[in-house]
């Protein structure tokens, strides 16, 4: 997932920079809108030539990289104002740092929902044997927005600090 957010995110960017200066004011968000439904489209479909299985788990999920307004907001603050290369560089750099997002999510889900990372069985059974229960709503699809939510606070608590 976090492979198709970077490509797209950095393929868009370039697209969209390639045409900003031809591209009507009033239209310019359906036209980021459709570059991006193309590539995720595109992308889609390499996905479940190349690795059906993966294709399968993601199912929805690539489709719903369209709406996200993150990526749509790069596209109007970055790409519409500055040259391709430089475009290419800000949609993979942030491509990436979606990517680590979703890694470091997905692996505390993972971790507190079934005690497990990667299949391989971290939380030990001594743990459980003392009374430790795996929390089922970790895996649950809310909690990577609660989650989310205090990276972000984590995040600024430690970065931005009062004078």
């Amino acid at each position: 997932m976090g492979l198709a957010v970077t490509i797209i995110t950095a393929f868009s960017n370039v697209i969209i920079a390639l045409i900003r200066k031809t591209i009507p004011m009033r239209i310019r968000i359906i036209v980021q809108l459709v570059v991006v439904a193309a590539l995720v489209t595109i992308v889609s479909q390499i996905l479940k030539a190349v690795a059906y299985d993966v294709s399968v788990q993601l199912s929805v999920y690539v489709g719903l990289i369209i709406t996200n307004c993150i990526l749509m907001g790069r596209l109007e603050a970055f790409a519409m104002m500055n040259k391709p290369w430089p475009s290419f560089l800000d949609g993979l750099g942030n491509g990436l740092g979606y990517a680590m997002i979703l890694v470091i999510v997905g692996a505390v889900r993972e971790l507190l929902g079934r005690g497990s990372l990667l299949g391989f069985q971290l939380i030990p059974q001594s743990v459980y044997n003392a009374g430790y229960m795996n929390n089922g709503m970790m895996t649950m699809p809310a909690m990577a927005l609660i989650l989310l939510g205090c990276v972000i606070w984590i995040h600024r608590s430690y970065f931005y600090k009062e004078k």
